[in-house]
């Protein structure tokens, strides 16, 4: 496979979970209708089963992987991707779509997990950072685009086809993988599946200060994000009125998102990531408590809210990836199990404060803003107890 190929190969997974949850988005309300669903915030569990389903099984993938290979694991996980969407295409309640959602994040965390891998396992260094970057560019693009393709093919036919889309692009990309991948581990490098090994991974994990604190900060942080995601349709369809502007101002927001990720790669090696992080954190905070005194006081507005979402969303880029390397400096020798753990607790406890944020709407935007600002002066508190009181500045000699 030639260099193009594996870049455009390695974007295709990566886009996979970002199709999932931002294509449906539109579409929410039809789906809450056809199923019967009584209340609108019980929708927002069609979102928060797959970022369940997804965090919990990334514990398993990367261990699987290190003994039986990239290649099927990775196939297995699509499969069950690809059953489970065309099981929630063809779902008759909202019991049967909600443990789809489940199981097709399950199968999705696959993609999650092995596409670094894989390209680790090609590539080092600086050709590593070249090959992710290129790949980042069209994963940060599909936020923007997701909804507004979703939103096409719900206007054209049936909220289903949206899951049956999802299905076809991901049978599509097995047969790439599957024809065009080779397995990338090399058989010297299998590690067998040892219970001793992984418990003392977790613990090194779960008891080392520099990791727990940035990963709970991190948590914290996904957790705002995907309160949005649980609330953005409401928001935007009964607080403001505009649902056929949704797609446009949801991709405006991420946009901010796509920016700060592409201008972090840029002056992260030269300015380190405490000074990049901390700063943007206390941006977070300030611009979303800001946007509560706004709120509170009924003056805003959809393209006022849409502007201090995206200037969170600005913020948000320059912190998440910098607090995920952070929590992995001092784990480098265990790092796959690490990277497991971290993305279960991000991505589950994540899930659960956005699910808890999008459940308190009220037919406001109050609730959603007083989420981001509550869990970014946490996550403030955490990295200034993790960091000793020293915020910008490292507390040991390793420097990252």
């Amino acid at each position: 496979m030639g260099f193009r190929q594996f870049v455009a190969l390695i974007a295709a997974i990566m886009a996979v979970n970002a199709l999932a949850i931002d294509s449906m988005l539109p579409a929410l309300p039809a789906i809450g209708a056809s199923l019967h669903i009584a209340s609108e915030n019980d929708r927002q569990w069609v979102v928060t089963a797959y970022l369940l389903g997804m965090g919990v099984s990334q514990i398993i993938y990367g261990t699987l992987a290190d003994a039986y290979g990239r290649k099927p694991v990775l196939l297995t996980g699509l499969g069950i991707y690809v059953v489970f969407s065309l099981m929630a295409a063809l779902s008759t309640s909202f019991e049967m779509m909600i443990a789809a959602r489940l199981l097709q994040g399950m199968g999705a965390a696959a993609a999650r997990v092995l596409a670094v891998s894989i390209v680790r396992d090609r590539y080092a260094g600086r050709q590593m950072a070249r090959v992710v970057s290129l790949a980042l560019i069209v994963f940060l693009s599909v936020p923007i685009f997701a909804p507004s393709i979703g939103q096409a093919i719900f206007l054209l036919v049936s909220w289903r086809w949206i899951f049956g889309c999802l299905a076809i692009f991901c049978s599509g990309l097995i047969c790439w993988i599957f024809f065009r991948l080779p397995e990338t581990l090399h058989p010297d490098d299998r590690t067998p599946v040892s219970l001793k090994t992984t418990l003392h991974a977790f613990h090194l994990s779960l008891t080392s200060r520099m990791a727990v604190g940035y990963m709970t900060a991190a948590m914290l942080i996904f957790g705002s994000l995907f309160g949005f995601l649980n609330s953005a349709q409401q928001i935007f369809t009964d607080v403001f009125g505009a649902p056929r502007l949704f797609p446009i101002l949801f991709a405006s927001i991420a946009i901010g998102m796509a920016l700060s990720s592409f201008l972090n790669s840029r002056i992260v090696e030269k300015l380190g990531t405490r000074i990049v992080s901390h700063g943007a954190l206390l941006g977070f905070v300030a611009i979303s408590t800001c946007h509560v005194v706004i709120a509170a006081t009924g003056h805003d507005s959809m393209f006022l809210f849409a502007f201090l979402q995206f200037a969170t969303m600005f913020c948000f880029g320059l912190i998440a990836g910098n607090f995920s390397a952070m929590a992995m400096e001092p784990l480098g020798h265990i790092a796959g199990t690490a990277a497991a753990v971290q993305g279960f607790v991000t991505t589950v406890g994540g899930a659960l404060l956005g699910f808890f944020i999008g459940q308190h709407f009220n037919g406001t935007v109050v609730p959603l803003i007083l989420g981001f600002s509550g869990l970014g002066f946490l996550a403030l508190v955490t990295v200034f107890i993790t960091e000793k009181g020293k915020l910008f500045r490292p507390t040991h000699r390793a420097r990252i």
